[in-house]
């Protein structure tokens, strides 16, 4: 096996074509996969203890919602395929996150789809594929 390729995933169309892209090379390439799905998460300082208590659990139910709806049976199709798989499943800022997993896993690229399902948030703030092409320690290759 020559590495790893870091696929962010976030269940829209983009992001399996992504994984599909991804699973060609990483097959040419005798490669494994690193998929990995990161919810927007940002923390606020000013609430009380019962409210970062109640937080922590929205938290904890999103992640088991996200682990079961999206990374399982992602993982199922791809069981078959001969190539090894781990996921990842995080919160954080998108790209920054996608980054530190990259670098983690030692993953050599990271496949994004272009769009996601995000699309006021990309036009308000700025896209995940605009920040992981100018900020990510490695090479990104964004899917259409």
């Amino acid at each position: 096996m020559t590495g790893k390729i870091l696929v962010g995933f976030d269940g829209s169309d983009s992001a399996a074509r992504a994984v599909d892209y991804a699973l060609g090379h990483a097959t040419a390439e005798g490669a494994g996969l690193v998929i990995a799905h990161v919810l927007e998460w940002s923390p606020y300082s000013f609430l009380t203890p019962e409210e970062l208590a109640e937080r922590h659990k929205r938290r904890n139910e999103e992640l088991a919602r996200a682990e079961s709806a999206l990374l399982a049976p992602l993982l199922e199709r791809l069981s078959g395929t001969g190539v090894p798989v781990e996921t990842e499943l995080k919160y954080g800022h998108i790209a920054e996150t996608l980054c530190g997993i990259a670098t983690d896993h030692g993953a050599s690229q990271i496949v994004i789809g272009r769009t996601g399902h995000s699309l006021l948030a990309a036009r308000l703030f700025g896209s995940v594929a605009g920040t992981l092409a100018q900020a990510a320690p490695i090479p990104v290759t964004i899917v259409p």
